[in-house]
């Protein structure tokens, strides 16, 4: 056991070294192997590689090549779940959207539970008191539970093995420690059920990032939620096969209320007792609500967060920063980076935001490029050869005019073209109209404006100069956005960067607040269960929060509506379409969506005209195709685990 204990210490500390006094240890390969096992902070050295297994989509999970990945390689260094979802899409374009979601644990698994039994036999032995060892278990438990829950949203049902099977084996008899696949809904219980029980055993506040009883409850809300989701919507993608025969994937209808109780019993928990609330909930005004919503990503208050991971500073301690506000910085601000913009929010969110017109619908106001309210997308060869100029799009006196009055989280979670970021006017401008109507498309003409100036597509000359569309001419150039938008939300504005990669230390939120208002109120909307009056109130909070002073009626539209904006670029969209089985009917061959900006030089003074096309890098592909299997992964090592595959490979 001591071996195994040894090789888990080993590992990279990764995420929480130096967040915490109680963590922040002594290297870990200074420590001879029977302190590790045999002195208290031994076993507390042992327990930050117990968070590190923990598997969370943060800014160094690459979906194409997974967790802590923080080596760069050009492609999958700037990689982001958004991307595989209608949200954003990496600039450059390529990339399915089920690469590499490839997740069997069963080692980190088996070290907790070694974890585990050494804590209790140390609590026995007297190196650890009960209340420091039923604490590390709880913990222990909670990095466990977490894991199933990485793998329960990839595979369905897995096998659960919540013991060291050690005394199990026969020699020449290794299937004694093969086990099962359990069925789906036992899966996602057995994982409500872990995130319940270690609730009670962790405190109610935090030390650093340690996991509390707040963020158990918030992971069991979160967890009974998707499983609910599941039960509802598994017809609307149902499978075959014998994995679904053995109900191993799959999860009866009549469940579904059992889950969307145990979400709405945990957020309520949370919500009445937690002593959490929005952070900054009553904005002065609109311009307070950006500010405030900004710093919300960067400050990470602890009204409002249940569970966060923080960095060190990369540039003294290798690996234990990110690089997020470096792979997704624009041309203009760039503080040296090689590979950098390449985050492109999709117009098909931008369009979700509302105006603040106050009128107690909560509709969104999609943006508005033509008088005749033609709202439709045009392909690229439509766009570079044959845009009809006598069509009536609307022409606006600069970038900015078209977003203006809206909802304060689109100002604080995206740039739009014409706005200002770090001081700097940021132009994502992909053409120009010549005075005598010749058109100019993702490429850097120029053109002599009627008033005797020279004006580029791009927006300006230099390369370093412009922010959007500079790589559609040069395939192997993607660090310009190319939807026309480019990412606010968690970017460093305010502080200078270095250029060196995993140097950034904003901490990444995991669940807050906001995301349980939003889970209790989805749960009472589908269920019919709960307070729908509390659950109205949850939602126009978050609404008022960013500045609207209406009450909208608790729908489902209205709820979905609101998640999508509230929680953007936060790692939840790919999920939530996926346990409400919405991938396949969205990405069926499936184009997101795009805003071209075209200054127009027919005027005596330059206008702008905005033009919606698909994105460029799904029509490279002929759009994106999500098949109903994939809502499942492949079940690795059946030739050896003997388990049972899921339908489809």
């Amino acid at each position: 056991m001591k071996k195994n204990i040894l090789s888990l210490a080993l590992c990279a500390l990764v995420g929480f070294s130096g967040c915490d006094s109680f963590l922040d240890l002594e290297p870990l390969d200074k420590v001879s192997g029977d302190r590790l096992t045999e002195t208290d902070g031994g076993i507390k050295a042992l327990l930050a590689n117990v968070y590190a297994t923990v598997p969370m989509e943060d800014f160094v999970f690459r979906p194409y090549t997974g967790f802590n990945a923080r080596d760069y390689d050009g492609v999958n260094g700037s990689s982001n779940i958004a991307f595989l979802s209608d949200e954003a899409a990496r600039s450059e374009g390529g990339g399915g959207i089920t690469e590499s979601f490839e997740y069997w644990p069963y080692g980190d698994i088996r070290q907790v539970n070694i974890f585990i039994e050494t804590v209790k036999s140390s609590q026995e032995k007297g190196i650890l008191n009960a209340e420091d060892a039923t604490r590390m278990v709880a913990e222990a438990r909670f990095a466990r539970a977490y894991i199933y829950f990485g793998l329960a949203k990839r595979y369905g049902g897995v096998p659960i093995i919540d013991r060291v099977q050690d005394g199990d084996y026969v020699p020449g008899n290794g299937d004694v420690l093969r086990v099962p696949r359990s069925t789906e809904s036992d899966t996602w219980k057995f994982i409500i059920k872990e995130f319940g029980e270690v609730a009670g055993d962790l405190p109610t506040s935090t030390d650093g990032y340690r996991f509390t009883k707040w963020g158990a409850l918030g992971m069991k809300s979160r967890a009974a939620l998707f499983a609910a989701s599941l039960a509802k919507y598994w017809d609307k993608a149902a499978l075959a096969g014998e994995a679904v025969t053995q109900k191993l994937v799959g999860i009866d209808k009549s469940e579904a209320d059992f889950f969307y109780g145990e979400c709405i019993s945990a957020s309520e928990e949370i919500i009445n007792n937690s002593g959490k609330s929005l952070y900054a909930a009553n904005p002065s005004s609109v311009a307070d609500a950006v500010n405030n919503y900004q710093q919300l990503f960067l400050n990470t208050p602890d009204n409002e967060v249940l569970l966060a991971r923080g960095y060190a500073d990369g540039t003294t301690n290798p690996n234990q920063g990110h690089s997020w506000s470096l792979y997704y910085t624009l041309a203009q601000v760039n503080p040296g980076a090689l590979r950098y913009g390449r985050f492109s929010p999709t117009l098909d969110l931008v369009d979700l935001y509302e105006d603040y017109t106050d009128d107690g619908t909560g509709k969104s106001a999609p943006i508005k490029t033509r008088a005749d309210g033609m709202e439709q997308n045009v392909t690229r060869v439509q766009l570079e050869g044959s845009i009809k100029l006598t069509d009536p799009y609307i022409q606006y006196e600069d970038l900015s005019a078209p977003f203006k009055g809206k909802d304060a989280r689109l100002q604080a979670s995206i740039i739009v073209p014409g706005a200002t970021y770090a001081g700097t006017r940021i132009l994502m401008q992909g053409g120009l109209i010549d005075p005598s109507g010749k058109i100019f498309i993702y490429n850097n003409n120029s053109a002599l404006g009627k008033d005797g100036k020279t004006y580029f597509a791009f927006g300006a000359e230099g390369t370093a100069s412009y922010s959007g569309f500079g790589n559609l001419g040069n395939s192997e150039n993607g660090n310009y956005t190319t939807t026309g938008f480019s990412v606010r939300k968690y970017m460093e504005e305010f502080k200078t960067l270095s250029s060196n990669y995993n140097s950034v230390t904003t901490p990444f939120i995991d669940i807050r607040l906001a995301e349980i208002y939003l889970n209790y109120a989805e749960a009472v909307v589908e269920s019919g269960k709960g307070d729908k009056g509390k659950a109205a109130e949850y939602l126009n909070a978050l609404r008022h929060r960013a500045a609207h002073t209406d009450n909208i009626p608790l729908t489902l539209e209205n709820v979905l509506k609101e998640r999508r904006v509230e929680l953007a670029f936060e790692g939840k969209r790919f999920w939530d379409m996926v346990r409400r089985r919405e991938n396949h009917q969205y990405f069926d061959a499936g184009m997101r969506s795009a805003l071209v900006p075209m200054i127009d030089l027919r005027q005596d003074t330059p206008k702008y005209i905005f033009v919606r096309a698909n994105f460029h890098g799904d029509e490279l592909q002929n759009g994106r195709t999500f098949t109903p299997q994939s809502y499942y992964r492949s079940i690795p090592g059946i030739s050896n685990n003997g388990l049972v595959q899921n339908p489809g490979y």
